[in-house]
């Protein structure tokens, strides 16, 4: 997920926060000092509920961040590289460069984030019981109290057992170690991730329709985000299990069409681009090595009248250092960094020249014949697990 405003590192984890963040302050906020604390029966100008809410919300962020840097600590404890951690409207991401090693590794991992927030929790209990002892104000004891509840509700929500939530993730760890195969346990995972999903979704419809909830709307928007999420995770999935044990030379599409950057834009639609089936062209430099490359849409974009003039090097996008790799790596690699383009994922090279670019068609390719490559496995003797946790 994109990081709108970057905050900083910590830890030595670049940390963020989508727009979609102030939307959640913001509504926290007003349900606070509209609702909740005006419902605690306490005597107080409009100006404090409004204060106190603000600064309540801004704490549940704070301990929304907490959980998700358990997440990025532990991982980074346990050999993971961390890409970022972003909060965002439904909560927070932590973003890996690759998934745990063991199933032991992923279970600690996952467990960090609920324990975190049922710590935090404890704690505001205890300064809740604390605020009461002191005879503070009552607007303070109940934003205390609701910040209690509120993380405790989000250890015991994020131990749901469905992909994305650390529940699933904890029981993809489990079902790891029990079948001793990573693919399987990410379907199980995904399929419960989606059914719980659409669970909540009509659960959602439920408090709204029947009986007039305005806060099934929430519930209806989270079972949907973690639907969708569940199945993406499905595919990604599907990926691992259909690139593993292959090479880069084994998923690319072989000797592509490549246009020297020094060319312009209308000679390269007339004598390459116009004559070949590809959508997206890596671009090579004067010794041959990939530079760049240019899309049907960039060059459409170049306005007809330029296109004598405009040379490629002006309007291709340049490929990030992890978009080149040799054709012998392993293809696994794939899904361990970012990609250059929606849909260029790689440009494959041998002794620095392009021999193959991998594409989101090759992808979608390998992820419908993963079936077939296990169906096509010699059959192993049943033993035990091969992972242990």
């Amino acid at each position: 997920m994109k990081r709108s405003l970057p905050l900083g590192r910590l830890s030595g984890v670049p940390v963020g926060a989508h727009w979609s963040t102030v939307v959640i302050l913001l509504l926290i906020t007003v349900l606070l000092a509209v609702e909740v604390l005006p419902g605690s029966g306490a005597e107080a100008a409009a100006g404090l509920y409004w204060v106190t809410a603000a600064g309540a919300a801004v704490l549940f962020l704070a301990a929304l961040l907490a959980h998700e840097l358990a997440h990025a600590v532990t991982a980074r404890r346990r050999g993971v590289r961390v890409r970022s951690v972003t909060l965002f409207a439904l909560g927070g991401v932590t973003e890996f460069e690759a998934p745990a090693a063991t199933p032991r590794a992923e279970f600690v991992i996952a467990a960090a984030g609920p324990l975190t927030s049922l710590v935090a929790g404890v704690l505001f209990w205890l300064a809740a019981v604390a605020a009461s002892l002191a005879t503070a104000p009552v607007l303070v004891l109940m934003a205390l109290s609701w910040l209690a509840g509120i993380n405790v509700l989000l250890a015991v929500f994020n131990l749901l057992p469905g992909a994305p939530l650390d529940g699933g993730r904890v029981l993809h760890a489990a079902l790891w170690w029990r079948f001793g195969e990573r693919a399987r346990a990410d379907r199980a995972t995904s399929r419960a991730g989606e059914g719980l999903g659409l669970g909540l979704v009509f659960a959602g419809l439920a408090m709204t329709l029947v009986w007039a909830r305005v806060e099934g709307l929430w519930l209806v928007l989270v079972g949907w985000f973690l639907s969708t999420a569940a199945r993406g995770e499905a595919a990604a999935g599907d990926l691992r299990d259909g690139l593993g044990g292959l090479r880069l030379r084994e998923v690319m599409t072989p000797d592509p069409a490549v246009a020297a950057e020094w060319l312009t834009v209308e000679e390269c639609v007339r004598h390459l681009v116009l004559e070949s089936r590809q959508t997206v062209f890596p671009t090579v430099d004067f010794d041959g090595r990939p530079s760049g490359y240019v899309t049907l849409e960039t060059l459409r974009d170049v306005p007809a009248e330029r296109r004598p003039e405009v040379r490629l090097r002006e309007v291709a996008r340049r490929l990030p250092e992890q978009g080149v790799q040799e054709a012998g790596a392993d293809a696994t690699g794939l899904l361990e960094a970012g990609t250059p383009g929606r849909e260029l994922v790689r440009v494959v090279v041998e002794g620095g020249r392009v021999v193959g670019m991998v594409t989101s068609a090759d992808l979608s390719r390998v992820i419908r014949q993963a079936p077939l490559r296990r169906a096509a496995r010699p059959p192993s003797f049943p033993g035990p697990p091969s992972a242990q946790p």
